[in-house]
């Protein structure tokens, strides 16, 4: 197969663009259609200081590359989750967030959960049985925490994380299946800071597949952790995936449409859903946040 651009060997087909490109013009599209994407949805300017939740995986790693070569000030945020112990899955995680920010001589911020709250994740769900003790379920609510606290303590406009298209796109069909209106409401490529106390948070790489985020990690040589959670094992979301991924196979761009046609809904008030005020939030006496 041939690039559309310049005739030289394509390195990726993407059908729902029609479009197959080289290893040098894909990074130079992707580069630039992440870019549209932050205009296009007013995710922020030219001078904003934004923070990067990193994982080590390919999109967060991707997201940060991106942002970094786009000249935007961007500081990443690794949190030890203590999963695996200390030769385990966060900790090799860690590694890969550490290497890629010691190369590109960018700044990581670390927060180590056992170390700053005095339990691992999976030490939290065990004694507190939330979620019969899988830790997804305590997992996601101190992530939340964690990054809304450090967005807000270091000044930053906006958290920046790296979810995909085929993240979007499963949460929406999960949350329309089940016609979760709250959900929806709050599904959107840019998230407000609706209240004091919340963080403002925008996902860049939401129109792309995750086949695309994982084909500019590898072109651009990163490096990054290719194993999953292993709590992720038989989650929903996964499941969800799995389902949309059959349909497009039989139907190219059929994520793509799911998704950004539910924003243009969204966008023209064809959907009827709850407006997202922040009623019923109220600051912890503890931290503050709301909660």
């Amino acid at each position: 197969m041939k690039c559309k651009k310049c005739g030289g060997v394509a390195v990726i087909n993407m059908r729902h663009h029609r479009l197959a490109l080289c290893a040098d013009h894909y990074l130079d599209w992707f580069v630039n259609y992440t870019q549209r994407t932050i205009e296009k949805f007013r995710m922020f300017g030219p001078g904003d200081r934004l923070l990067v939740a990193v994982s080590g995986g390919k999109d967060s790693l991707a997201l940060w590359d991106v942002l970094a070569r786009l000249g935007y000030q961007a500081d990443g945020l690794y949190i030890g989750l203590g999963i695996g112990g200390d030769d385990g899955y966060s900790a090799a995680s860690q590694a890969k967030a550490q290497a890629f920010a010691e190369a590109h001589g960018l700044t990581l911020h670390v927060v180590d959960i056992k170390e700053t709250y005095g339990e691992s994740i999976p030490e939290l769900a065990r004694r507190t049985g939330r979620g019969r003790g899988k830790p997804c379920s305590v997992c996601g609510l101190v992530k939340r925490h964690v990054m809304n606290r450090v967005t807000l303590e270091g000044g930053y406009a906006a958290l920046a994380t790296g979810h995909n298209l085929d993240d979007e796109a499963a949460v929406l069909l999960q949350n329309t299946l089940r016609w979760q209106a709250g959900y929806l409401a709050r599904q959107a490529p840019v998230l407000e800071a609706t209240q004091p106390g919340l963080a403002r948070k925008v996902k860049p790489l939401c129109r792309f597949y995750e086949r695309e985020t994982a084909a500019y990690a590898l072109v651009r040589g990163i490096d990054y952790i290719y194993d999953e959670c292993p709590h992720a094992v038989g989650a929903t979301t996964i499941f969800y995936k799995e389902l949309l991924n059959r349909l497009e196979r039989r139907s190219p761009g059929a994520k793509h449409g799911f998704y950004l046609e539910f924003l243009r809904a969204k966008k023209k008030g064809q959907l009827l859903l709850p407006a997202e005020t922040g009623e019923g939030l109220h600051p912890c006496e503890r931290c503050g946040q709301p909660t």
